[in-house]
């Protein structure tokens, strides 16, 4: 490294010796002047003590302008060392270059993953970052650099034999260019690439020194900056993997938990808290034997078993009671959490809350108690609109007969007991025959055949249903004691309805609406005990199909005139 003291020393002895060059001079004219002879040997003395005197200050001048050189080069090495910004102290030092050289332009070339030769710096002798349309430069001797792996100096590319005829030195008018390979690790890699296109001879020797220096402080830079960059890229990676990853992990609707060879809850999101109904803090740190034995006690067992094993455990259901929740019902499914050797580091535990699914099976199962599962299958909730539409449907109400004298005798427990047996049987026997349930009023129900579904044999559907409420129903009676055993009523007509959703937005009940059931209600009314009644319109539409007589007309509440009715004996005998 080049210290001031050398510099003082060097401008003292330059100084000293253009003194001393001056003092010969100025002694020879003085003798001149005055008329006096020197002697030749004394002449010639002082002509070489003066050519002497050039020579060494020349020298002296050239080891000031190495010394220069020297000292940008130390400079250059401090600004390498200073930066990782890669553009910013190529920048630096492609400034520092043009000026020491004397050259118009500076470029740096870099080979890209296609082995095409790019340029990273351009720069003008005004500290300028050149653009595009000004890279006018000799593409021959780059590739004769990088091909050779030697340094390239021509004093005049208009001349030099080894241009002669080519097309780019030609086109613009390229003269003095020093061209030196760059190596990172001894592989040629790119080129500095130095010209002044106005004068000849601007490069030397010591030029092409300097930026062989310069390049290889510079491959320094490239190498550190670039491993810099790569780290950087692969942290930034990393940090956009992580927090993918993070986002994932957050939005996925299962819970998921992991924990450490010796269970230690490593990991756990949002889900997971939500499902065990406990914050992050509770669980993260905490011993899977604090959380999971509250699940099931028989979950820690299980998790030894899967980090022995080896091996999944999947489908594992349990119906809990959670201090935070209260009645849940959780599937879990345990897997072994394994290192990217392969190697079980723990366990990975994915809960899923069941209780939700559970409630809504349960319900469907009771709607399915109601309504025929052909008829769900047919509902859209997405379509539902309040209103409806008129369609022909054969209606069915069937009731307990003589219910109402039997409540006043037993308590509230055992009615209920017993109504919703007679109700459960009727229920079987319609929904068998596909009917839908309509309601319940008190110890009667109320269903209908041919919709939202048809059914071409709605009416045949609605006398087999009425049937097996009477077969049902006399089963019952061979079960339960005396006091208990009941008797149905039914009566069936067919007629046109207003069949859709009825109510409002916040309840809404699925019915049919119109004349038609005030006939099927008032003829159940006039049935008598374990008597099936159908209208004539019935009866018309199952003709030979059944066994029916004609009954006594009954005289119906709200109806001008009496409503021929049949009573059903059993299905035709085939």
């Amino acid at each position: 490294m080049v210290d001031d003291s050398t510099t003082i020393i060097i401008l003292g002895l330059s100084q000293q010796v253009s003194r001393a060059n001056l003092l010969a001079q100025t002694i020879k004219e003085e003798l001149e002047h005055d008329g006096v002879e020197l002697p030749m040997r004394v002449t010639q003395c002082l002509t070489q003590l003066r050519g002497s005197l050039a020579r060494l200050e020349k020298q002296v001048k050239r080891h000031d302008e190495d010394l220069t050189s020297m000292r940008e080069l130390a400079n250059i090495g401090k600004v390498v060392n200073s930066s990782l910004e890669l553009r910013e102290v190529l920048e630096i030092v492609m400034d520092t270059i043009v000026r020491l050289t004397g050259a118009e332009r500076g470029f740096l070339m870099l080979r890209d993953d296609n082995g095409e030769m790019v340029t990273q710096i351009a720069r003008n002798w005004e500290q300028e970052s050149l653009d595009a349309s000004e890279f006018a430069i000799s593409r021959t001797v780059i590739n004769r650099v990088m091909s050779d792996g030697q340094p390239v100096i021509t004093t005049n590319a208009q001349e030099d034999p080894r241009f002669l005829g080519h097309e780019s030195i030609i086109a613009y008018s390229l003269r003095s260019i020093l061209c030196v390979p760059f190596k990172v690790k001894g592989n040629i890699t790119g080129v500095i690439y130095t010209d002044n296109r106005m004068r000849t001879g601007q490069f030397t020797d010591a030029e092409r020194a300097l930026i062989v220096t310069f390049s290889d402080q510079a491959a320094v830079a490239i190498e550190n900056a670039r491993l810099f960059d790569s780290v950087r890229r692969t942290l930034a990676e990393v940090t956009e993997l992580k927090n993918l990853m993070d986002n994932v992990f957050a939005s996925i609707a299962s819970g998921v938990i992991t924990s450490d060879i010796a269970d230690k809850i490593m990991l756990c999101n949002r889900s997971a808290e939500l499902i065990l109904g406990r914050h992050s803090n509770e669980i993260l740190g905490h011993g899977l034997g604090e959380i999971l034995p509250e699940i099931g006690p028989d979950l820690p067992n299980l998790i030894e078993e899967v980090r022995q094993s080896d091996r999944h455990i999947v489908g594992l259901e349990y119906e809990s009671s959670l201090h935070q929740r209260g009645a849940v019902t959780l599937s879990l499914n345990l897997s072994p959490l394994k290192d990217a050797s392969q190697i079980t580091q723990g366990v990975a535990i994915v809960l899923d809350d069941l209780t939700e699914k559970k409630r809504l099976e349960a319900q469907r199962r009771l709607f399915e108690r109601m309504v025929s599962p052909a008829v769900i299958e047919q509902l859209d909730p997405d379509k539902l609109q309040l209103g409806g539409k008129r369609v022909g449907i054969t209606t069915l109400f069937a009731d307990i007969r003589g219910f109402t004298s039997y409540s006043e005798n037993v308590d509230p427990e055992t009615l209920v007991a017993v109504l919703n047996r007679y109700l459960a049987a009727s229920v079987d026997a319609i929904l068998a025959e596909q009917g839908t349930i309509d309601k319940f009023m008190g110890d009667a129900v109320m269903a209908w055949f041919n919709a939202p579904i048809p059914q071409e044999d709605h009416a045949l559907r609605a006398i087999r249903a009425a049937l097996g409420i009477r077969d049902a129903a006399e089963k019952l009676r061979s079960e339960l004691p005396l006091d208990m055993q009941r008797y149905f009523g039914v009566g069936i007509h067919y007629g046109e309805v207003v069949l859709g959703l009825i109510g409002t937005e916040a309840r809404l009940e699925y019915t049919a609406i119109g004349d038609s059931v005030n006939t099927a209600k008032r003829i159940q009314e006039n049935a008598k005990t374990g008597q099936i009644l159908i209208s004539a319109e019935v009866y018309r539409l199952l003709g030979n199909m059944i066994q029916a007589k004609p009954v006594t007309p009954i005289v119906a509440k709200g109806k001008r005139l009496p409503l021929e009715v049949y009573e059903v004996m059993g299905l035709a005998i085939a």
